[in-house]
């Protein structure tokens, strides 16, 4: 690919995504809908003004690292602590009840098959594409009905938080068992050494960090380092131990999390993202995705694929919200506030695709569910807490 080429195609890429996005906003959907529907608009599917090229498949991945950086910078160790087994507990259940859902689902589409083998892991990574939650719309729902702060909103933001840490771990466990060489134990040692290496070298980073963040407040420098540090922890987690390079981004966010400057080393990383680096990547989900590979079958399991991916996260974290001391319209705003999905599991489809675990046209139905989750979960909510006011 050419110079002009490469430019004319960015140049599209960003207008468009933009365009796009800001008319989800308008219509209350997450921006990111915005930015696949503009890939799929300029991509082969319908008129085919871009093409996937290897330098956009590279602007995509630091895309996905600086959106998992800034999940990361967003991790509040504080309310992890405060709200502690009650949301552990629920973004346990959060995780497992539809990854055992998801897998069953696929099976029951494309054929049962043993344990281990290729259909297998297919089946689990499409399960693990659910146990993904994106808080934001949940979040902004209860910051409008002034719920955020009560004890059930700090549980399901707490709970989410978790999940994704949760769902992120999975994620580089069946990914490497994609590697036939992979035992059981090896893939364990490997996601434990990584995690006791990061906690070491986070506790030392941190504390270095936290003395140039307070000798030198808001400086550009503390930023520069969290990105490269950032893109060192996925190349280190990829490279050294075979798990998801995203995993590695996530954790340098969450090292970096508890600095005073937390809030400005996210927002200068938000630029880069917002600007070129975000829409790049939602665009090229677009790219990516053939709708002239779509038949009855899938659009068909997508719509299945939507209703077991609401209704598990309903079903497994109120219930455990239930099990918990949330009683009752308390529990199911729980399960409610938890059903959303967003760009964690677009990031976890891409990496499916990259592994060869899961094929393109199944992001038809990730986008789906995306889109539906994110409509009905602040109407769900609004109706719940209206009812609750009324039974008052």
């Amino acid at each position: 690919m050419d110079k002009l080429t490469i430019l004319r195609d960015i140049s599209i890429i960003i207008i468009t995504a933009k365009f796009f996005g800001l008319v989800a906003r308008k219509l209350k959907m997450p921006q990111v809908v915005g930015g696949i529907i503009a890939g799929l608009l300029i991509g082969p599917s319908v008129l085919g003004f871009v093409e996937l090229s290897d330098f956009i498949s590279g602007t995509a991945e630091i895309g996905v690292i600086l959106l998992m950086f800034s999940a990361g910078l967003e991790t509040s160790i504080t309310q992890l602590k405060k709200t502690g087994i009650k949301a552990t507990l629920i973004a346990c259940a959060g995780v497992f009840v539809p990854l055992v859902c998801g897998t069953i689902l696929y099976m029951c589409f494309y054929g049962f098959s043993s344990f281990g083998n290729e259909a297998f892991l297919r089946a689990v990574f499409i399960g693990t594409i659910l146990t993904a939650t994106s808080v934001s719309i949940t979040v902004q729902a209860l910051k409008e009905l002034g719920k955020l702060t009560e004890e059930t909103g700090t549980t399901i933001l707490s709970a989410a938080i978790i999940d994704d840490v949760i769902g992120i771990l999975v994620l580089t466990i069946v990914i490497s068992f994609r590697d036939p060489n992979n035992k059981v134990s090896d893939v364990f040692l490997r996601t434990a050494g990584f995690f006791v290496l990061a906690v070491v070298f986070g506790i030392v980073i941190f504390k270095i960090l936290k003395v140039i963040d307070k000798k030198y407040p808001h400086t550009q420098r503390i930023p520069i380092i969290g990105l490269a540090l950032a893109l060192a922890l996925s190349y280190v987690a990829d490279r050294y131990f075979g798990i998801a390079d995203i995993t590695g981004a996530f954790v340098a966010g969450i090292i970096m999390s508890s600095l005073d400057d937390s809030k400005y080393i996210d927002r200068k990383m938000d630029v880069n993202s917002y600007m070129i680096f975000g829409p790049v990547f939602f665009a090229s989900i677009g790219l990516q995705t053939d709708l002239h590979t779509i038949d009855t079958t899938i659009l068909l399991f997508s719509l299945c694929f939507v209703i077991v991916g609401l209704l598990s996260k309903i079903a497994g974290c109120g219930l455990v919200g239930e099990l918990s001391g949330f009683k009752g319209k308390n529990a199911l705003k729980i399960g409610v506030g938890m059903m959303t999905r967003g760009e964690v599991a677009l990031i976890v489809s891409k990496r499916g695709l990259e592994a060869g675990m899961m094929e393109s046209k199944f992001f038809t139905s990730v986008i789906l569910l995306i889109v539906v989750s994110s409509i009905l979960t602040p109407v769900f909510l609004k109706l719940l807490y209206k009812e609750s006011k009324s039974v008052v």
